[in-house]
């Protein structure tokens, strides 16, 4: 049977790591975990859990990453973030693949829970990830905040049974807060690739976003918090393009 290593970067995760810890101890071979000097328990709870704990500065998301992809023993790795959580179906799936890896990447499901309810419709599921993959093809490359594997254009991918359970926010107010920070990140990253923002596109694009994730994505199905992650989507938007028109503006 071929030898997996799981990946994980942290930062004060105490809430949630412990739950991911337990999901994944049952696949992994090792796991290795890059923190960026956390303040709360996070440490001890690595320490209970035997993992290979490592120290390192936040740079950014793919730096992280990679750093994290360096310090693993065997060629196939599986990252995950500390609010996820491998299903059982998930685990089964992996069990197989790591019998005889057919691929050199896999895709999984993601399947996030908000509040407490799992949201299944306005394009948030299937949230397909490439969370496993053969360190040899491919490592970590994208923007300031979309960071993805990259891999060769002869890499041959596969499709994990299963879902990859993710624990996003515990709170309507934690996903404001996320959503301000990550503007901050996405309206930089536009402004470095020379994009513009104007009042046409402040007002038009939340509404045409909220639009086609609550109507067209049917996000009505999910019901009260289907509503407020399209209201919360719809004002990402708002903020990102606000944020890119100061940018320009600034500069």
């Amino acid at each position: 049977m071929s030898k997996l290593s799981i990946t994980i970067i942290t930062y004060n995760e105490e809430q949630n790591l412990e739950r991911c810890l337990q999901a994944v101890k049952p696949v992994a071979d090792e796991i290795i975990v890059v923190d960026s000097f956390s303040t709360d328990k996070t440490k001890n709870i690595c320490q209970q859990f035997g993992v290979r704990f490592y120290e390192h500065s936040f740079t950014n998301y793919i730096e992280q990453k990679n750093l994290a992809t360096s310090y693993a023993s065997y060629d196939y790795i599986l990252n995950v973030d500390a609010d996820e959580v491998l299903s059982p179906e998930l685990q089964k799936s992996i069990f197989t693949e790591k019998e005889n890896f057919r691929y050199d990447a896999y895709f999984v499901n993601r399947l996030t829970n908000y509040c407490g309810k799992f949201i299944r419709h306005g394009g948030w599921y299937p949230d397909r990830k490439l969370r496993l993959w053969n360190k040899q093809k491919g490592k970590w490359e994208g923007e300031l905040i979309h960071e993805d594997i990259a891999l060769p254009d002869d890499a041959t991918i596969g499709n994990l049974k299963g879902n990859l359970l993710h624990y996003s926010y515990h709170s309507i107010a934690q996903h404001i807060a996320q959503i301000n920070r990550f503007t901050d990140l996405t309206a930089q990253a536009a402004f470095n690739k020379g994009k513009r923002s104007n009042c046409l596109k402040i007002r038009i694009n939340p509404k045409w976003k909220f639009f086609r994730d609550f109507i067209l994505r049917t996000g009505f199905l999910d019901g009260y918090y289907g509503w407020i992650v399209a209201k919360n989507s719809a004002y990402a938007t708002f903020l990102k393009y606000t944020k890119l028109k100061e940018l320009w503006k600034n500069k």
